[in-house]
């Protein structure tokens, strides 16, 4: 028997179809630091927020 997709997976691919991100993001590294993913903000390892535009990965 076969299962439909989960309300958020069908919404996922409605948004992703017409061009929205729909992925989760989160923090990306470079030289061993965390950047923003919003405003390319460099950061130590221990950092939650940024501190440039106030991104967080929560947010």
């Amino acid at each position: 028997m076969a299962t439909a997709p989960s309300t958020d997976d069908m919404i996922d691919e409605f948004l992703s179809q017409r061009g929205h991100d729909v992925e989760t993001s989160g923090w990306e590294e470079s030289y061993n630091k965390k950047q923003c993913p919003d405003c390319g903000g460099l950061h130590d390892g221990a950092a939650t927020e940024c501190s440039v535009c106030g991104w967080g990965p929560a947010n």
